[in-house]
């Protein structure tokens, strides 16, 4: 989906998953602060929006995700996943139950996938699946944001800001009175620095909850009967997971940013050292710089100096090894 505040003044089309909406509307740092200081908005609308209606929908939706929501309160903000058969993440979904429809946000373009695994596993239960990304568009405020919520609209409200569930004919409207709007790049850069993994980014096609912190926010481990809960308890009872999420502190005075996907190997075996994980998002910070998250295997000693491609970089701990 494309947003129609691509034509505010200023904005510049994001890139990949996130072209929809846009990168930047001319300060990416003054985006930045705004954000961390509780003013402004984020243009999410490029977000698949699923909305799940019935009598059943908490308990069906108990059985096919990681989280425990059969007794979901209204109004409270969760985040659930969708497992393979062998416990790889295919889906992250962020939701809201507003008493009658339970409302979840994801990441663009997957909703179409999510629903139809969804409707497959419908049976018997008096439940409704529904794409509504084309009626509704997600807008983020950030934490400590004093801006007035339009009446009646759907708000998860989160530690990092508020996700709104916008009717799309009002989003125009909205925006001229919520402030000055900042681009998914100062989004992501907030982010980043929170540890925060995104679907597709920090994840691949062997990921599991436990690489990437997400068992503490995402995963209820005294729940069991949804698909791949059986490596979920494996790896929590019995093991450790083959791979961590790390944040690093990348060297500044290196004008190119590493990609995601670039290699990472340690500085001391140079260019031609072993691949010990790869980057999966890399931002330019407002205060720290350029910093990102990366996955690297297990046994890396976290210690270890990291070479990006040229660019040196320095761990910190996100996931325990």
């Amino acid at each position: 989906m494309k947003s129609p505040l691509l034509s505010l003044p200023g904005a510049v089309s994001g890139e990949g998953v996130d072209e929809g909406v846009a990168a930047h509307y001319g300060d990416l740092f003054r985006e930045q602060r705004a954000l961390a200081d509780g003013t402004g908005f984020v243009d999410l609308a490029h977000r698949g929006v699923v909305a799940v209606t019935g009598p059943d929908r908490l308990s069906w939706l108990h059985l096919l995700l990681t989280q425990h929501v059969s007794e979901l309160p209204v109004g409270l903000a969760t985040e659930a996943l969708v497992l393979s058969a062998h416990g790889h993440i295919e889906h992250a979904l962020y939701l809201v139950d507003d008493g009658e429809t339970v409302w979840a946000h994801v990441e663009p373009g997957t909703q179409d996938a999510l629903i139809a695994y969804l409707e497959s596993m419908k049976f018997f239960y008096r439940v409704e699946v529904t794409d509504r990304t084309s009626e509704f568009a997600v807008v983020h405020l950030p934490a400590g944001s004093i801006a007035e919520l339009p009446e009646g609209v759907v708000v998860r409200e989160t530690a990092y800001g508020r996700d709104l569930f916008l009717p799309r004919s009002e989003l125009e409207a909205y925006a001229e009175k919520a402030g000055p709007p900042a681009g998914i790049l100062a989004y992501e850069a907030l982010r980043v620095e929170q540890h925060r993994p995104r679907l597709g980014f920090e994840t691949d096609h062997r990921t599991i909850p436990h690489e990437l912190g997400w068992i503490e926010s995402a995963v209820h481990l005294q729940k069991g009967c949804y698909r791949g809960q059986e490596t979920v308890a494996r790896v929590q009872n019995l093991g450790k997971p083959p791979r961590r999420l790390v944040f690093l502190h990348l060297d500044g005075s290196e004008v190119f940013l590493p990609g995601h996907g670039t290699v990472l190997r340690l500085a001391d075996e140079g260019a031609d050292g072993r691949a010990l994980g790869f980057i999966t998002t890399s931002v330019r910070h407002h205060e720290l710089g350029p910093i990102a998250l990366a996955l690297v295997k297990r046994n890396v000693p976290l210690d270890a100096r990291l070479l990006a491609d040229t660019t040196a970089a320095a761990q910190e701990v996100v996931v325990e090894p």
